[in-house]
């Protein structure tokens, strides 16, 4: 039954490759931080590299081979076919599939980011669950100069909806693009600070999720540079303004697509499980927090101020916690779910999902219980009000998240030996590099004053 599936699957692409008329093909992937690879070939060779895959050199990807273990393969997964919707030239008619990466004996590379998250999704499925998420995207676009300060492309604020709001088409040329791509848009609007919008997107399972994330990373990118902008993914390009976060929405769902965060009669109409999957998370947070605040700029966002959370805490809509409890619709209880706002978008999204399931999976299996939820203004209280409610913060930086995924049993099994320690030894490289640079505003204080 399943290879006439995959029969009927592989015929129908086929079949859409030559409707639309497609020319070339990309076969996209990423590489341990989420940066999008990617190889090119003609429509024709499809049907070769459904069966025999595509052979690749992993030693030139970061963090997947030596130079003495370089051959690998890509097969791409048919069910994420989709038409490029920014080429339009006819004679370059471009359809992309995102590829699942595997070692030359046809086993799956445990350094691919994708195969990660595939074998987190199935340990949730062999407890009859679905791991459901949804990010936001919040992104800067700046004018496309070569000024070393970037220049925002408007002046427009919060929900701006007025002429100041510059970049209103180009959001919408992005949302175009994404139903294209049959990747439903929730909302999209500008955010608090000049230059700064945000997109969120459908609720849907994590896989398919972390799919459409890159995807919607590389059309923003793709969109903004054809109207003469950068579109930027930096937590925090800009000093004294707000950072951009990827706040991340999850739920479990049963086989029977039943929300199994749901329960009338629980603190704010979650269920038990819910709450042992969020005491998960806020016991392992600081573990992880190197996976979702991965670059030394992340931690110019993760300051007090600036409606960033930085404080381990949960509440019913508090956006000072570092895990809320959005409003459940009354007539929707597949509504339920948590939001944890400290993830950013520089994250690997395929990473930052399974290390999320990972930990609340933890905290399901040694039934933790989670603590009292925090209904005040976190920000507001001090240092000793937040020691007697047992309430720390996140890592205040890279070389701080390091330490503690280094030491994190939970991480390691989770993303696997080889990715993990490519990932803590790339990022202590990347913290050496940052700390040993000299920066303007050291020369500013002390050139002339020491």
């Amino acid at each position: 039954m399943a290879k006439n599936k995959k029969k009927n699957l592989e015929q129908q692409v086929i079949e859409s490759i030559k409707k639309d008329k497609i020319k070339f093909i990309d076969l996209n992937f990423t590489d341990i931080f989420g940066t999008l690879k990617g190889v090119t070939v003609p429509a024709e060779r499809l049907e070769s590299m459904i069966k025999n895959g595509k052979w690749f050199d992993g030693s030139s990807i970061k963090g997947f081979a030596r130079i003495m273990e370089a051959d690998m393969f890509l097969i791409p997964d048919l069910k994420t076919y989709a038409v490029w919707p920014v080429e339009t030239n006819p004679d370059k008619r471009t359809a992309r599939f995102i590829c699942d990466v595997y070692n030359p004996d046809g086993t799956p590379f445990e350094g691919s980011p994708r195969n990660v998250l595939h074998n987190m999704c199935r340990k949730v499925h062999n407890l009859g669950c679905e791991f459901m998420v949804a990010p936001e995207l919040e992104f800067f676009m700046f004018n496309d100069d070569e000024s070393r300060i970037p220049v925002p492309c408007d002046i427009g604020g919060y929900f701006e909806s007025s002429v100041k709001d510059v970049a209103s088409d180009v959001r919408k040329d992005i949302m175009n693009a994404m139903a294209s791509l049959g990747i439903k848009v929730e909302m999209a609007h500008h955010e608090v600070a000049v230059g700064q919008q945000e997109i969120g997107f459908e609720y849907g399972p994590a896989l398919r999720t972390a799919d459409n994330t890159v995807t919607v990373k590389n059309i923003i990118k793709s969109i903004a540079h054809n109207h003469k902008l950068v579109a930027s993914f930096m937590p925090k390009p800009v000093y004294g303004i707000n950072g951009s976060g990827m706040h991340t929405h999850f739920s479990l769902s049963n086989r029977k697509n039943k929300n199994t965060f749901y329960d009338s009669k629980g603190r704010y109409k979650l269920s038990s499980l819910a709450e042992h999957f969020i005491a998960g998370i806020l016991d392992n947070v600081n573990d992880i927090t190197a996976v979702l605040n991965p670059i030394v700029n992340s931690y110019k966002r993760l300051t007090p101020g600036y409606e960033a959370p930085v404080y381990v805490c949960w509440a019913d809509s508090n956006r000072s916690a570092l895990i809320r409890v959005p409003r459940i619709s009354k007539d929707n209880p597949n509504s339920a779910r948590a939001e944890i706002r400290s993830p950013d978008p520089s994250c690997n999204p395929y990473l930052a999902f399974s290390v999320l399931l990972a930990a609340g999976l933890d905290g399901v299996k040694k039934n933790l219980q989670a603590p009292d939820p925090a209904e005040e203004n976190i920000y507001k209280l001090s240092q000793e009000e937040l020691e007697d409610r047992k309430i720390h913060t996140l890592p205040g930086s890279l070389n701080e998240a390091i330490a503690n995924m280094e030491r994190s049993v939970l991480a390691k099994e989770c993303l696997g030996t080889h990715l993990f320690q490519q990932y803590i030894d790339a990022k202590k490289q990347e913290w050496e590099k940052y700390r040993i640079q000299v920066t303007d505003l050291e020369r500013e204080m002390y050139l002339k004053h020491s």
